[in-house]
């Protein structure tokens, strides 16, 4: 048992290295080839057998000549492929596998942002973001969009006097499903009787979902948040963001405490009327 223990041991390691050294040349490959830098690379390649050849043939004033330059030639690729280095960069911060971790503080992000636009402007918004149970049905009775979340289609959206305006939104994941979309109204007698359909309508939708829903009321810019059938009011952007955190991150709430304290100082975070 130790003798085959101790032979996979030998084996994995060289066997993980070659692969990865293989999948990231493939990766280099690839880039090079969509880029067009693989023909500057194919020059400099052409260079540096010549090089070799030169040293072969003992051509001592070429060679003493190319090795002085050959070393400066790196800061010279570096120059030449600067867009390219750039790009693949950018194309590496934009994997997957970045975009995993990314994506629901992106999402988090561009929310708050909104609600916070929408309270200072008192922009009435209602927006459901769903959770297990599918809002389907709801969806139906608006417009479909199915676009990437974003501050910028959010305030077309709410943007006063659209045809969109007066409907509710829904979320799914990162993406607008639907705009414009119709919500049952609450008949709970807990509502104030000072909250329009907009409040009963969050409301409501959470009393026959696990949704949780985002209303700015039109009159005050006041900022409330509805889940399991329950109305929080008054709530500031940092308030909103720790509700948001908590529906992304579930299994982190110790740990979105002190996310949440950094996260406070965010100059965009602007606090919503009281009233």
């Amino acid at each position: 048992m130790s003798e085959a223990l101790d032979f996979l041991s030998r084996v994995w390691k060289p066997t993980f290295e070659i692969g990865l050294f293989w999948y990231m040349y493939f990766v280099l490959l690839r880039f090079l080839r969509s880029t067009g830098a693989l023909q500057i690379l194919r020059g400099l390649l052409l260079i540096f057998v010549f090089f070799i050849f030169v040293r072969y043939l003992r051509l001592e004033t070429i060679t003493r000549l190319m090795g002085e330059i050959l070393p400066i030639s790196v800061i010279a690729v570096f120059v030449l492929f600067q867009s390219e280095l750039r790009r693949g960069l950018t194309r590496i911060g934009q994997s997957p596998m970045f975009k995993f971790f990314l994506k629901e503080e992106r999402i988090v992000d561009e929310i708050v942002k909104s609600v916070s636009g929408f309270s200072r402007k008192k922009v009435g918004a209602l927006i459901a973001l769903e959770r297990e149970v599918s809002l389907e049905q709801f969806a139906e009775s608006g417009v479909v969009v199915d676009a990437i979340l974003s501050f910028e289609l959010l305030s077309t959206i709410f943007m006063p006097n659209t045809a969109l305006h007066d409907g509710g939104v829904i979320i799914q994941g990162g993406r607008v499903q639907s705009a414009g979309c119709l919500f049952p109204l609450s008949q709970s007698q807990r509502i104030s009787k000072t909250l329009g359909t907009r409040h009963r309508a969050a409301v409501g939708v959470t009393e026959e979902t696990d949704a949780l829903v985002i209303v700015v009321s039109e009159e005050t810019g006041t900022v409330s948040v509805a889940e399991r059938g329950e109305l929080q009011r008054r709530l500031d952007s940092a308030a909103l963001r720790n509700e948001l955190v908590k529906f992304y991150f579930p299994q982190k709430k110790e740990a979105a405490k002190g996310w949440l304290g950094f996260r406070m100082g965010d100059k965009r975070n602007v606090p919503a009327p009281q009233g």
